[in-house]
């Protein structure tokens, strides 16, 4: 009877935990949420630069650009995908920064001391972050299909958006964990983002990239997010899309790790 009595006991008080970890998780994860809606001038601007690249980079060399291999396909179609990515992976890594911002403010601290784990904290950061760049991504690709970009299927790119935003924020939990200034973390996110994108096949084909550039971008995760990416929207991509999506898996995975216990070890 004893024994009945302290088994339901430990049942109970394990659920109770499992209830107050996904609580924490939603909490996080409703904080960002908020955040993104109330911050109305930071979704205009996250929005209004992928449109100018689209209307004036897009547009403007749609008859220019000739895509090897495909002749059904514009430098428009090319470009969107890698706009999308480019847009998911900016708003995703920038997410980190509103860890800076708890810690500067003192919420970080508060909600360090709740009876939760640290990983709970960072799963709802994550989906956080990762949600709110997919409703921009989302958003853009609208903006795409009314610009004229001809789109074969939606659904089966939604994996690697999902995929993508997650990477994004993990590189950025990862590098809040380090910095203790906002300005040091745009600086840092600025300069790994940057040549990642420009070396992922966003704007130019792999085809086209001279030998040793066609290195670098084979050993840049974010090159399989935008070619699975394209691959599952306009049906043009350079590796086989189950390639992509593997490796994006694999690096999601290792990254959320790795940011997970990052911000374990860290001090705040």
């Amino acid at each position: 009877m004893t024994f009945s009595y302290i088994t339901l006991e430990e049942n109970w008080e394990g659920k109770r935990l499992k209830l107050r970890e996904l609580q924490a998780i939603y909490v996080m994860w409703a904080r960002q949420m908020k955040r993104f809606v109330r911050a109305k001038s930071r979704v205009i601007g996250n929005i209004v630069q992928p449109i100018f690249f689209l209307a004036f980079l897009g547009m403007g060399l749609n008859k220019v650009v000739a895509l090897p291999g495909s002749e059904n396909l514009t430098y428009l179609d090319f470009l969107a995908p890698g706009i999308i990515s480019m847009s998911i992976m900016f708003s995703s890594a920038f997410a980190g920064i509103s860890i800076i911002w708890d810690r500067r403010f003192g919420f970080l601290q508060e909600v360090l001391v709740a009876p939760v784990s640290r990983l709970s904290i960072v799963i709802g950061r994550a989906l956080g972050g990762g949600t709110v760049a997919l409703i921009q991504g989302f958003i853009i690709l609208i903006i795409s299909i009314l610009l004229g970009v001809k789109v074969k299927a939606i659904l089966p790119a939604i994996p690697f958006m999902i995929l993508s935003a997650l990477v994004a924020v993990g590189f950025g939990i990862m590098i809040a964990t380090f910095t203790k200034d906002f300005q040091g973390f745009q600086l840092i996110m600025n300069l790994l983002l940057f040549p990642m994108i420009l070396l992922s096949s966003a704007f130019f084909p792999i085809d086209t990239m001279p030998c040793w550039l066609k290195v670098l971008s084979e050993i840049n995760p974010l090159t399989y997010a935008v070619d699975g990416l394209r691959g599952s929207l306009m049906g043009y991509n350079h590796f086989p899309l189950y390639v992509d999506f593997l490796i994006v898996f694999g690096v999601c995975m290792g990254v959320m790790f790795l940011s997970s216990y990052l911000f374990n070890r860290s001090e705040i």
